[in-house]
């Protein structure tokens, strides 16, 4: 099937309708039952909504909000903005009132799209001088006459007889788009204080989108997307307009109706974060320790099986994580030792595997060919822990500022890394403290593998700046790379790990820097620890703030309500103190400066909107501010 050719999402969309004709597009739920939409139905729908905003006034290159979660009518408002030459301001519907004044009102919204009518509330509760228009999605439980209040379908009504009459403004529009016009404005997250306005144009996002072909990772219109992370993320949207430009269906779904969803969409591709496989993991642990002693063996024999046999193929495969480039002696050894492992284990392991582990990948539908986490770091056991039982997490790796960077492939799946770089992706690692390139090494080609820095990129889908943001801008780029505020090193199986935040970096008294992320990973894999966070800065010693899990403790006969009863209890703190330091010694590799000497077990969880990002990342300046007091009385003690 010939690929779409398209300048911006407007030509993208109609060359899709034209192109994958009546082949589903989107699928949503009604009642219960499977619903789909045709690319060509989406378009003409597309058309007749851009109408209806072009006669609210809507006008080229202006900025329209988009405030709802992942639905059919958030890809609807999006054609209807790209197709009337607009930009959308997006957003999910859990954003706060004041990000909702902030945010509609730097970027001078005039005309938004509202989910319901509890996001309503919160809009009209806010400051917003420049906004005129708001339309809902859903709007059954409205009841208000107000004439600037309109319904996304009788607008789209609206639209649809005017076409019919003749109307052709929406094609004008199209026409008039140019490739480095805005497609989007999406404010970060703010994990560093207010938001910024990233301004992606429509190039960035048809340069990323068109390039995936060159990638071994085949998709075509037989696959079925499954969406659940955030479609206004940008790893998300990226995802959903791949599925768009290869014509594949995606089916939309949510956290509550995931498992079955799961077992009826069977999906074959799907983005996700890591707190989705840590939550299948815990359930899969959960279900096995419950279960007979035989079934129990079985699962256990099958998992070792399956690792020992992957890891000898990982290597054979070049696909084992090399940090230090081994010798040919090393090579030669390693590669007949892991030939004789994976000759041995070949037929135990497909017998089990038929047997057992076959059974544990139905729990995603039993055709899911990859899965593209993203938004985070995954568990080096989570992802091995998927990756041998054959769910193969592709781990990639981005930025809202810069789109994909890289992401791994089912021919190079190196656990541990985030993959190789995406085909249009230019990306160096700098010494963060002498500003050197590290990698590629400019002075002698080839080198530079194994060296850990900053990852400085460039390249077609990185943003030209913030949004009326001079400052941030100028802070963000260096000689025209982006800094992406990330570590990162090269491998000698060139792909790219990502090893912490240089912005996260604790500085200790002694001038020792510690990366937070490694350590907190760490901790919150024991089965007592919710949430944490490290603090340390300018002190003598690390300390961690510590959110206790209510279902650990209960397996140990520990029993609370809420968070806040649990971190009461004398015998939670002594235990806390017991798994913090069994699990960061230097008997588990630690350094002796990455000891942690105070802990404060605090009385309520990490919420998103306030201390957490939608992606669930910690906004560490909010909880340092927040738990300021209690940081300081922690390392008093230590004095």
């Amino acid at each position: 099937m010939p690929l779409l050719k398209a300048a911006n999402l407007a030509e993208l969309y109609r060359s899709a309708a034209q192109q994958y004709g009546h082949r589903p597009a989107f699928v949503h739920k009604q009642n219960k039952v499977w619903n789909s939409v045709s690319f060509q139905e989406m378009y003409e729908s597309g058309l007749n909504l851009a109408t209806g905003l072009i006669s609210l006034g809507v006008q080229p290159r202006s900025h329209v909000g988009l405030l709802a979660d992942n639905r059919l009518e958030w890809m609807l408002a999006d054609y209807a903005v790209q197709l009337c030459g607009a930009a959308d301001v997006p957003r999910g519907s859990d954003v706060s009132e004041a990000d909702i004044a902030y945010i509609l009102t730097h970027a001078e919204v005039e005309v938004t799209f509202i989910e319901n009518v509890a996001l309503l509330k919160k809009v009209q509760q806010a400051n917003l001088p420049f906004l005129k228009t708001i339309i809902l999605m859903d709007n059954k439980d409205y009841t208000g006459t107000d004439s600037h209040i309109y319904s996304l379908y009788d607008l789209l009504e609206q639209g649809k007889q005017s076409r019919l009459a003749g109307d052709k403004q929406v094609e004008e529009r199209i026409a008039g788009i140019l490739p480095t016009d805005l497609f989007t404005l999406i404010y970060t997250s703010g994990t560093t204080g207010t938001p910024k306005g990233v301004m992606l144009p429509h190039s960035n996002m048809i340069a990323q989108i068109s390039r995936v072909q060159d990638l071994p990772i085949k998709v075509s219109p037989d696959d079925r997307f499954l969406s659940i992370l955030p479609v206004w993320h940008i790893f998300e949207r990226v995802i959903e307009l791949v599925s768009v430009y290869y014509g594949a269906p995606t089916y939309y779904t949510n956290v509550r109706q995931l498992a079955d969803d799961l077992k009826t969409v069977r999906p074959t591709i799907m983005a996700s974060a890591p707190r989705l496989w840590e939550s299948i993991y815990q359930r899969i642990l959960a279900t096995v320790k419950t279960a007979s002693p035989v079934r129990k063996t079985l699962f256990n024999m099958a998992y070792a099986c399956a690792h020992q046999f992957h890891l000898a193929d990982d290597f054979l495969k070049g696909n084992q994580l090399d940090m230090t480039g081994r010798t040919f002696i090393e090579s030669a050894g390693l590669a007949l030792f892991n030939l004789l492992r994976w000759a041995v284990l070949f037929l135990p392991y497909h017998l089990l595997d038929t047997i057992v582990l076959k059974k544990l990948r139905a729990v995603t539908g039993g055709c899911l060919r990859g899965t593209v986490s993203g938004g985070g770091a995954l568990p080096r056991h989570i992802d091995e822990f998927f990756n041998f039982i054959g769910i193969p997490i592709l781990e990639g790796y981005g930025l809202t500022e810069g789109m994909v960077l890289s992401v791994r492939t089912f021919e190079q799946r190196v656990i541990g890394t985030v993959g190789i770089l995406f085909p249009i992706a230019n990306i160096r690692i700098v010494d963060i403290n002498t500003n050197e390139i590290l990698y590629p090494n400019p002075h002698k080609k080839g080198e530079g593998r194994g060296l850990q820095g900053e990852i400085h990129v460039k390249g077609k889908q990185v943003m030209h700046c913030y949004y009326k943001n001079e400052e941030a801008t100028a802070k963000a780029f260096n000689d025209g790379w982006l800094n992406t505020g990330d570590l990162g090193v090269f491998t000698f199986n060139d792909c790219l790990k990502i090893t912490g935040r240089s912005k996260d970096t604790i500085v200790l008294l002694g001038g020792e820097n510690v990366e937070p992320v490694p350590l907190e990973t760490r901790l919150c894999q024991s089965e007592l620890i919710e949430q944490c966070m490290l603090v340390g800065q300018d002190q003598k010693a690390l300390g961690v703030l510590l959110v206790p899990a209510i279902e650990g403790f209960k397996k140990l006969g520990i029993t609370a309500e809420s968070v806040a009863e649990l971190s009461q209890l004398d015998n939670v703190r002594d235990q806390l103190e017991q798994v913090v330091k069994s699990i960061i010694s230097t008997k588990q590799g630690f350094k002796a400066f990455e000891l942690i000497h105070a802990i404060k077990v605090l009385n309520k969880p990490f919420e998103v909107g306030d201390e957490l990002t939608n992606l669930f990342k910690l906004k560490r300046h909010v909880i340092t501010a927040k738990y300021q007091a209690e940081i300081q009385q922690l390392f008093a003690k230590e004095e």
